[in-house]
């Protein structure tokens, strides 16, 4: 749409264990833009710069973001309201990240606040005001990364352990207590408390996440989806077991999602 724009930024190296990427969007289209963001299991801050956009959360209510806020971890798609003049940059943290910065934030009940609230202190504020008067992406990138330095925690052990397994292995929770001689149920606790989901939950969503991906790379090539073949190679039981995911994840059935993906925006792409 002419006079909306959208990039994708990426992280240095130096930050690969803690951002995925950061993400701006910006409308001076003239008109109101909504788009549905999909679920990523990533925490998010976002930074709103111009007219205040919105997030619709799962419970339908409407969250105004005026300058900062953090939501997440992001576990369903949820819709965003650009207004003509919005400007927002998102930072995407990566796995248990954002419990490195905010030891004391309970992500299990998921969060949706300013994040001066978590550290009882205005910095938060004070970042703001300094990178809304940057007008180069990449500079304001540097600057919060700059920022956050001093609060990033060292990394606890079993966290590392877990963020390096592999996701699609339904369950990578046994192997790591053995190797550290630890209950099954203390290594879940520990992949609860820094992650903010499960590793059940995990590896649901790398299914689900799979099926996407093969569905917007079969659907770019006008190529008809053969359903069945999603079903098979993402490891599905049967059809009715992929809609569930689709209903669960989305609000949408398989077909539906085809219809309407050119609004959906995938943090994982």
């Amino acid at each position: 749409m002419k006079g909306y724009t959208s990039c994708r930024i990426s992280v240095p190296s130096a930050f690969e264990e803690v951002f995925s990427h950061f993400y701006y969007a910006e409308n001076q289209s003239g008109q109101i833009i909504e788009k549905t963001l999909l679920p990523s299991y990533q925490t998010i801050m976002i930074f709103n710069f111009g007219n205040p956009a919105s997030f619709v959360s799962k419970t339908n209510e409407l969250i105004s973001v005026e300058r900062c806020i953090v939501l997440g971890p992001i576990k369903h798609a949820f819709d965003y309201i650009l207004p003509d003049g919005a400007q927002i940059l998102i930072c995407n943290f990566k796995d248990d990240a954002f419990s490195r910065f905010f030891a004391h934030a309970d992500l299990t009940q998921g969060l949706a606040m300013h994040p001066d609230e978590l550290l009882n202190q205005n910095c938060f504020t004070t970042l703001w005001s300094e990178i809304k008067e940057i007008d180069c992406n990449t500079n304001r990138v540097e600057k919060i990364l700059d920022f956050c330095k001093p609060y990033l925690r060292n990394r606890n052990e079993i966290a590392e352990q877990i963020a390096g397994s592999d996701s699609t292995t339904f369950n990578p929770i046994k192997e790591i207590s053995k190797k550290n001689k630890l209950s099954e149920r203390s290594v879940q606790l520990n992949h609860k408390k820094y992650f903010g989901y499960t590793s059940k939950e995990m590896y649901r969503y790398g299914r689900f996440l799979k099926a996407i991906q093969l569905v917007q790379s079969i659907s770019s090539g006008n190529t008809k989806v053969d359903w069945l073949d999603i079903i098979d190679q993402c490891g599905y039981y049967d059809q009715s077991q992929l809609i569930k995911d689709f209903n669960y994840y989305l609000h949408l059935s398989p077909s539906k999602y085809l219809k309407f993906q050119e609004a959906i925006c995938n943090p994982k792409s």
